[in-house]
């Protein structure tokens, strides 16, 4: 699903607007009446005091066709016009006459005015700022905020929280609304996935709203939204006359006295994700550890006991996972600068082998193209420097990613996969994931992914999904706090499965 600019979404109304022949009003009758039917499904006529807060632009229009709606079907009413500028536009005016030919007649708010009362038990509807939001709310603007958010009330925002641009972080975050839910026209915001925005957003649905389906599929945009309708595509099935040698060899590379934990989750990980062979490098005091724990893994060992100080390669892998566990050693960071000069194939690099990189910047020329970065925020930080806000990160990571030609997962709650110009953000995992080892899991992933002939974006894309995918199995049975990363392993083929079960199946079992 892509994830459109506001000024796209802008095109987009007049393009639907122009292509069917409406106008903007019947546009945002057509908008609102999403809204009354998602709310009215859900309410059913019960008795609920419903408070709609109304901007005196579009946004607001839209809460005065479903304050206008609502009152029709017997729903008890009370509008607030949030009075913050002179300038209105026509559609809300339209509408404002409309509300008031029904016979309902809302009360303005402005800096002179006391803040209404509002109740726990109360739905508040937030119409007062739409996706257009460019400049800080007003003090007496960013009160009011305060006051509905303090209610404890449930509040339903229109299309996005008021106070939150869709461009920037909110100039001051306490002037955002806290919305319980969000309705969002057509297509999610990029807002809604990033740490400092997304934590006004708790849930959110998007709304079809018609818009011209031409316009939306041939527009271009910066972000996706990865989902299973998106990741379905990318897998590749197994045929019947092949061998493990049609998967690919994977070699992982890691580990350090005391962290050899590491290399037996990526090598559990690879191997479970469908890498016809895998070989760990490690130290030698990893050697029995891992051939007791993973007897499918071959093993080559270092000649140093507790570190990695060379790695001389008997065959040629098909891709390597390189860096978990591996430390910071003298000898251990020239060895890596060296087999970054010595092998063609693509890479997948976390954690130390991430930070080698940083401490030692010449070394990012060698990287293989089409590898792929998988850092924490820390690790992000230290390859690309520091940055000011989330679309900061966002763009300093693009042109990290174009410089040197390498895919990078920026990992969080909804880790964003960047190549070149383009991100693609991820809709599975949650907090249980935040555990030791997860990324490790991730790392072997990618890697087993790779060596199947998934090309190295696709992989990505496809593995952190499947990873968050596992993530979420494991955490419905065992719940967050107790998904530690081998639970994550262990649900990989179920994720798989997951992929493929038909919805009415899922329905049932929800049933």
């Amino acid at each position: 699903m892509k994830i459109f600019s506001a000024q796209q979404i802008y095109e987009a109304d007049k393009s639907t607007i122009k292509k069917e022949q409406i106008t903007s009003e019947a546009l945002m009758e057509r908008a609102a009446s999403q809204l009354f039917e998602w709310v009215h499904s859900r309410l059913r006529g019960t008795q609920v005091n419903i408070v709609l807060f109304c901007g005196i632009g579009n946004n607001g229009g839209d809460g005065m066709v479903l304050a206008r709606m609502l009152h029709e079907h017997g729903y008890s009413t009370k509008v607030y016009v949030v009075n913050y500028s002179d300038k209105r536009s026509e559609d809300f005016l339209l509408n404002l006459n409309r509300l008031k030919e029904a016979e309902v007649w809302p009360d303005f708010i402005n800096e002179s005015i006391e803040m209404p009362e509002l109740s726990p038990n109360d739905i508040i509807v937030d119409a007062i700022f739409g996706i257009g939001l460019n400049r800080p709310p007003a003090p007496w603007l960013g009160k009011l905020i305060q006051h509905i958010n303090a209610s404890q009330a449930f509040v339903l925002s229109v299309d996005i929280p008021s106070g939150l641009p869709m461009d920037r972080e909110p100039w001051d975050p306490s002037h955002v609304i806290q919305s319980s839910y969000v309705l969002t026209f057509q297509v999610p915001k990029l807002v809604f996935f990033l740490p400092k925005t997304g934590i006004y957003v708790n849930q959110w649905e998007v709304l079809d709203i018609g818009l011209d389906q031409e316009y939306l599929s041939k527009t271009d945009t910066d972000f996706e939204l990865i989902g299973r309708p998106e990741v379905l595509p990318l897998y590749r099935p197994r045929l019947k006359f092949s061998h493990k040698g049609t998967y690919g060899h994977s070699l992982i590379v890691g580990g350090s006295y005391g962290k050899i934990g590491a290399v037996q989750l990526a090598s559990n990980a690879c191997l479970s994700v469908g890498s016809g062979l895998v070989t760990a490098y490690v130290p030698k005091c990893g050697y029995h550890s891992l051939q007791t724990a993973i007897p499918e893994v071959m093993v080559l060992t270092d000649s140093d006991e507790e570190n990695i100080s060379q790695i001389e390669l008997p065959f040629e892998p098909t891709v390597i996972g390189v860096g978990i566990g591996i430390g910071l050693n003298e000898k251990t960071a020239s060895a890596f600068g060296a087999l970054l000069k010595s092998v063609a194939a693509s890479m997948v690099i976390d954690a130390d082998g991430l930070n080698i990189l940083s401490q030692n910047p010449e070394l990012l020329k060698d990287v293989p193209e089409l590898s792929v970065l998988t850092p924490h925020p820390k690790e992000l930080e230290r390859l690309i420097g520091k940055w000011d806000s989330d679309f900061e990160k966002l763009e300093k990571t693009k042109a990290f990613s174009s410089q040197y030609n390498v895919a990078v997962v920026i990992k969080g709650a909804h880790s964003i996969i960047i190549y070149k110009d383009k991100g693609y953000v991820n809709t599975t995992g949650n907090p249980g994931m935040a555990t030791a080892g997860s990324g490790d899991v991730l790392t072997g992933m990618l890697t087993g992914l790779i060596a199947q002939g998934y090309p190295p974006l696709e992989a990505t894309i496809f593995g952190v999904y499947l990873h968050g995918l596992a993530g979420d199995l494991a955490a419905s049975t065992l719940g967050y706090e107790a998904t530690k990363a081998s639970k994550i392993i262990e649900n990989i083929g179920s994720a798989y499965s997951e992929l493929f079960r038909q919805p009415e199946q899922n329905a049932q079992e929800n049933n």
